[in-house]
């Protein structure tokens, strides 16, 4: 006990510790590539994220303008579809900025700030599909009780407390893992600031970070998937009781617009935040992200309107509309 108090131990140890400084800025690697590649990286990624931006506006636009749309399904999509306007603009902008600069790097604050807004959108959109699915399920399984269950008033204190929830689950990640100490200007092989590069790089032993993540990725994760599976499960019960064939469908067509973004979403983003650390190892890590950080929020607004006769008469008035208000400025 007196060896490990020494000055001899301690003094080595101490001037160690003094070479190093805590980080300011880290490096992101992105996309290791030559630069023509690079540059055909940004326009397809630039084509990719303006496209996004429309579809998403184009569908809250269409809710929000017609009538018809009033109602708690759609008013749960609009909600989609602005936090993923949000969820692809705190990833893509920077993304974009990389390909065409030779300067990679992004302050220690601007990184911390990416990684709560993006964990807050992540965690929200989670908790959202589950709410989206007890909709569906008290639609389908409680049809008379439906509009007495699902008010307005319930819609709204639902939709808060998905963002709610999702600001205070990033709020916790963001103290353990701001906290870390990052010596010297960390190299982050990934395009953005995400969990698991952020604990690859720390400078002292991240286990309790780790901890605290895996444990509130298993609540923010877990529990809405066993939501979607319960309600899914009762409603496939429900419409195999229906007796004619066209009533099963009509019903299952009403779900599987959601199912499919259910699936999309949580097979592509379930394997990177079930152990972030491990899964960072793999440099197939980036092409998951990019599933469910540009793929997934791409094809979101097409597969809704694709299934939905509703969204897609909507967005036809829309763009009528549009073309009408062109025609009339021209003549």
């Amino acid at each position: 006990m007196r060896l490990c108090l020494s000055q001899p131990v301690l003094g080595p140890l101490s001037l160690e510790v003094k070479n190093y400084s805590a980080t300011t800025h880290f490096i992101l690697l992105g996309f290791s590539t030559r630069p023509a590649f690079q540059m055909l990286l940004f326009c397809v990624f630039l084509v990719v994220y303006l496209i996004t931006l429309l579809e998403n506006f184009l569908i809250i636009l269409a809710i929000r303008s017609n009538a018809q749309l009033h109602k708690p399904m759609y008013f749960f999509l609009s909600h989609l579809s602005f936090l993923e306007m949000w969820y692809v603009t705190i990833i893509s902008p920077k993304m974009l900025v990389d390909f065409l600069s030779h300067d990679k790097s992004i302050s220690f604050n601007g990184c911390m700030a990416q990684l709560y807004f993006f964990v807050t959108f992540v965690c929200t959109e989670y908790i959202l599909l589950a709410v989206m699915a007890f909709d569906r399920y008290t639609a389908i399984c409680n049809p008379l009780r439906y509009p007495v269950i699902m008010t307005p008033r319930v819609c709204g204190t639902l939709a808060g407390g998905c963002w709610l929830c999702g600001l205070i689950t990033a709020m916790i990640k963001m103290v353990f893992i701001a906290r870390l100490y990052y010596c010297g200007t960390p190299h982050i092989n990934h395009y953005f600031c995400d969990i698991s590069p952020l604990l690859n790089v720390s400078c002292e032993d991240s286990s309790q970070a780790e901890l605290v993540d895996f444990f509130l990725a298993l609540m923010v994760i877990a529990v809405p998937l066993c939501v979607v599976v319960a309600s899914y499960v009762t409603i496939l019960t429900t419409i195999l009781k229906i007796p004619s064939a066209q009533g099963r469908k009509k019903a299952f067509s009403t779900c599987t617009s959601h199912l499919t973004v259910v699936t999309l979403f949580y097979s592509t983003t379930l394997c990177t935040y079930a152990n972030p650390k491990l899964m960072y190892t793999y440099s197939s890590n980036k092409l998951v992200s990019v599933l469910y950080t540009i793929i997934v929020p791409l094809l979101n607004p097409v597969i809704y309107c694709l299934r939905n006769h509703e969204v897609k008469a909507a967005l036809k008035t829309i763009l009528c509309r549009g073309n009408g208000s062109q025609k009339n400025s021209s003549e």
